[in-house]
């Protein structure tokens, strides 16, 4: 593997600047132009761009499943068809998710020997069964039907509240004060810490996206100094919810048989686990579906005329978004996908925001259709084991805040350009200039 990739749990001896440098690529090439061979889907750049889907694209049609192996993150295998994804996603047993075996995003490698628990943060969607089914179970009472129904009301007045405080007729970014505001509260709120902490909680899930990032961090080593400062927060919460034990995440956490024992690094990798899941996917969904209905005015006129459709709009919204970009899984014995031979240990990225256009599954699969007939049927939350936990929880604060501004707002009109996460791994939507009207 490349010295020069950025990798999670490594060491690290270039700045994100140098890094950057060395795989800057020209975002405006037409990837069609570019030999197979050397077409890497995985560069930030195109990300942050908004440029990658037509990469995506090429590879469905000539090579589903695509070796690269001269890219910021070395040998790994592209998987691009929505049945390949959901092959990869749903044998847990022929490819790892463990953090030690790679982990399950472009950058980890194998870890021999003992890691440097400062980098090193694991977490139960980077486990293997048994370890990953025993803490996964410890925080699933959270997300039960009758807690999620017993949560709605507080997110329908928050979202009110939100809206509310918006200043019609100006412009203003939607990432900001709306995304970021409705998730942190929530996030808050299953955490049973105070409000005015949520701002913590938003900051440590941007540090998580950014720590190669040389507009936030000169190095990665930074931004792991940062998400210690979680760890240092959560610690006092944990301490507080041994002697106070409630039914928030972190009570659960500290009384769960398979969780209460965990180390440190162990502690604030689930509690980032937690962070970044309970809040990117969902703010750029909420951010992704305004961008959407903008740039499909049909669908925004189809919703005017029957709010109704929210429900169904908020799936189409999340495959259209593909909020988590890709999971990596690690082979762990030679698998044939489709002729190709991936061999045991190879890395394996499942684009999941490749397989939601695949039209082969999904009918007029590049078009955003808010009446799509079988619109859940996506691949946004994952299958398998590692299906995303907190999906109903997301899908509720789309559909009561697309519910409360259909109740407010003619129109949420995108009035500037959106600003994109430089990120592989989320797909994320940093700035939206919007303006409200009445």
């Amino acid at each position: 593997m490349s010295d020069e990739k950025v990798a999670v749990g490594r060491d690290y001896t270039r700045s994100n600047a140098e890094l950057a440098a060395r795989w800057k690529i020209d975002v405006n090439r037409d990837p069609y132009s570019i030999p197979l061979e050397e077409l890497d889907p995985a560069h930030d750049d195109l990300f942050g761009a908004n440029k990658v889907l037509p990469y995506f694209e090429r590879l469905r049609k000539e090579d589903p499943v695509h070796l690269s192996e001269t890219g910021p993150y070395g040998r790994y295998w592209s998987i691009t068809k929505y049945e390949d994804v959901m092959f990869v996603d749903t044998n847990h047993k022929l490819f790892s998710s463990d953090m030690r075996n790679g982990g399950i995003r472009l950058g980890g490698e194998r870890i021999e020997g003992e890691p440097d628990p400062l980098t090193y943060l694991p977490m139960f969607i980077m486990e293997d069964p048994p370890k990953h089914d025993e803490q996964r179970k410890v925080v699933q009472p959270m997300f039960t039907p009758q807690n999620l129904a017993d949560l709605e009301p507080l997110i329908r007045e928050r979202a009110g509240q939100i809206l509310d405080a918006l200043p019609v007729g100006d412009e203003f970014n939607w990432v900001r004060e709306v995304s970021v505001e409705l998730t942190g509260r929530t996030l808050a709120t299953l955490f049973n810490v105070p409000q005015e902490d949520r701002h913590k909680l938003i900051h440590w899930s941007d540090t998580v996206e950014r720590i190669g990032d040389p507009e936030y961090f000169e190095t990665p080593e930074e931004a792991f100094k940062e998400l210690w400062n979680c760890w240092e927060y959560f610690d006092g919460v944990w301490k507080d919810r041994l002697a106070n034990p409630g039914s928030d995440l972190i009570s659960m956490l500290a009384h769960g048989e398979s969780t209460k024992n965990m180390p440190p690094n162990e502690y604030l990798g689930n509690m980032l686990l937690l962070i970044v899941g309970g809040n990117d996917t969902t703010r750029n969904s909420i951010t992704g579906g305004v961008l959407a209905l903008n740039q499909h005015p049909d669908e925004y006129k189809k919703l005017i005329d029957n709010p109704g459709i929210i429900p169904n709009m908020v799936s189409e919204i999340i495959r259209w978004q593909s909020p988590v970009a890709h999971m990596c899984r690690t082979a762990m014995e030679d698998v044939e996908i489709r002729g190709k031979t991936i061999k045991k240990w190879d890395k394996v990225a499942m684009w999941y925001v490749s397989g939601n256009r695949d039209d082969e599954k999904i009918d007029r699969a590049n078009e955003f259709l808010i009446d799509r007939e079988g619109a859940r049927q996506h691949l946004s939350f994952g299958f398998g084991i590692h299906r995303c936990i907190g999906n109903r929880v997301g899908e509720m604060q789309l559909r009561i805040l697309w519910e409360e501004i259909m109740k407010r707002f003619k129109r949420v009109e995108v009035t500037g350009d959106p600003k994109y996460l430089r990120s592989n791994f989320i797909r994320g939507i940093t700035e939206l200039p919007v303006t409200v009207r009445v």
